[in-house]
């Protein structure tokens, strides 16, 4: 694809698809204090979306809803800069040159908001740069430089239904797992997940059961009986959560949960058509909220 304004032969396009923790046990906690989880992940066609294309030098913007607050707090900013600064080292050490690449951004998901974000974006970085600069580079490789970039990027560069454990570099893909429909909301407050860690007053829950990779009707059977074990603490903290939960809910989400450390909450619809009517809905009522209809991304059918 030709770049917009002319500069560079060749456009690369990578999206960055937003991390949903449909469930997340905490199963302990190791001695250098990181916690121990279990958690079943999704993934949305909503998401950012980062371009590449060649330039005289490294270049890097933003653009999109929410590119004012990522700039201001330079967090992802600083994530798809170090993933390609990691990438061309690299593949400096290997042997292969890497030319000057100029990087955009497209920031439409909320930030630090528990649907991955600035780990999504790091990992799209890995991805799109790899396809960019043509790089014979094994997956393996890359899931250990997105692991050294954070701990929920390796699940992002997968961007598919797992199972994530330890602190998240331990991935089962889940081949079958079923699309939904979904509508996330966030109340666009800021939650301290370090704090919600804090207040959590039993770090040894039990882990998830087996869980269920071919069907819809049992697998939505099978969320209710799962669990975000941050939720209370976030609530605590923000009882807009709760709000979140219960609006959801009263529009027809058949399940309605918080994702990862919050705020962002997700509810399941029974279609595609009945999520897009309670996402007009909510933003009738709650039009400072960020609210978005989406799909799941599939799981690998081989």
């Amino acid at each position: 694809m030709a770049s917009a304004d002319g500069h560079g032969a060749v456009e690369t396009i990578e999206a960055a698809p937003a991390k949903i923790n449909l469930a997340l046990h905490v199963t302990g906690q190791r001695e250098d204090g990181y916690h121990l989880l279990e958690t079943l992940v999704t993934f949305t066609l909503a998401g950012d979306v980062l371009r590449f294309r060649e330039a005289e030098e490294d270049g890097f913007s933003i653009s999109g809803r929410f590119a004012p607050e990522l700039m201001a707090s330079g967090s992802s900013e600083n994530l798809v800069l170090k993933a390609r600064d990691l990438f061309r080292n690299f593949a400096a050490k290997n042997g292969s040159a890497t030319r000057p690449v100029a990087i955009h951004l497209e920031k439409n998901l909320p930030i630090a908001s528990g649907i991955g974000g600035g780990s999504a974006d790091a990992a799209a970085a890995l991805r799109g740069l790899r396809r960019h600069w043509k790089l014979e580079i094994g997956d393996l490789t890359l899931q250990e430089m997105a692991l050294a970039l954070g701990a929920d990027v390796p699940m992002c560069l997968t961007s598919r239904p797992l199972i994530a454990r330890g602190i998240g570099e331990k991935i089962e893909q889940l081949s079958r797992f079923p699309n939904l429909s979904m509508v996330l909301a966030n109340p666009l407050k800021g939650v301290s997940t370090p704090h919600i860690f804090r207040l959590l007053t039993e770090k040894n829950n039990p882990s998830l059961p087996p869980i269920v990779d071919d069907n819809e009707a049992g697998g939505l059977q099978m969320l209710r009986r799962l669990r975000n074990d941050l939720q209370p603490s976030a609530i605590s903290l923000l009882p807009e959560i709760d709000t979140i939960l219960s609006l959801l809910s009263s529009e027809g989400a058949e399940l309605a949960r918080m994702s990862g450390s919050g705020a962002t909450c997700f509810g399941i619809f029974p279609t595609i058509q009945k999520a897009k009517a309670a996402a007009a809905a909510l933003r009738q009522t709650q039009p400072g909220w960020y609210v978005q209809e989406t799909m799941t991304i599939a799981g690998r059918t081989s």
